[in-house]
C-alpha cells in the first residue's frame, strides 16, 4: 500500500511563487508514475502535471505549462510542484497521485484521474488577488 502526503500550500499574492511536495511510502518509489492535480470548489479534479519514474519525463497542462516544474527526487521518496507566477484561478485543493506497476500505456498521457491507484489528502493552495 503507498501512501502519499503532500504538504507546502499557503497562501500567496498574485504573481508570487509556491512549492509543493508529495512525501510517499514504499520500497519502489522509482518505478512509480507521479501526478498532480486541482479541485476547486465546486469543479472537477483537474490535471495539473505528471512526472515518469526516473525523472526525466515530464507533461503539463495548458493552464500551467511555462510557469510550473515538476521534479522528484527518488533517493527521499518526494515529488515536487514548483509553482510561478501564481494566478487567482490556480486556487484549489492540490493532490498528488501515484500509479505502482503494472503500469498504464502512455498513449493519454496519465492526464486522467482513473490512471493512478493511489492518492493523498491534498495540500491548500490559495491565490489572492
Amino acid at each position: 500500500q503507498v501512501q502519499l502526503v503532500e504538504s507546502g500550500g499557503g497562501l500567496v499574492q498574485a504573481g508570487g511563487s509556491l512549492r509543493l511536495s508529495c512525501a510517499a511510502s514504499g520500497r519502489t518509489f522509482s518505478s512509480y508514475v507521479m501526478g498532480w492535480f486541482r479541485q476547486a470548489p465546486g469543479k472537477e479534479r483537474e490535471f495539473v502535471g505528471r512526472i515518469s519514474p526516473s525523472g526525466i519525463t515530464t507533461l503539463y497542462a495548458d493552464s500551467v505549462k511555462g510557469r510550473s516544474t515538476i521534479f522528484r527526487d527518488n533517493a527521499k521518496n518526494t515529488m515536487y510542484l514548483q509553482m510561478n507566477s501564481l494566478k487567482p484561478e490556480d486556487t484549489a485543493v492540490y493532490y498528488c497521485a501515484a500509479d505502482a506497476p503494472p503500469l498504464r500505456a502512455y498513449s493519454g498521457g496519465y492526464r486522467l484521474p482513473g490512471e493512478y491507484d493511489y492518492w493523498g489528502q491534498g495540500t491548500q493552495v490559495t491565490v489572492s488577488s
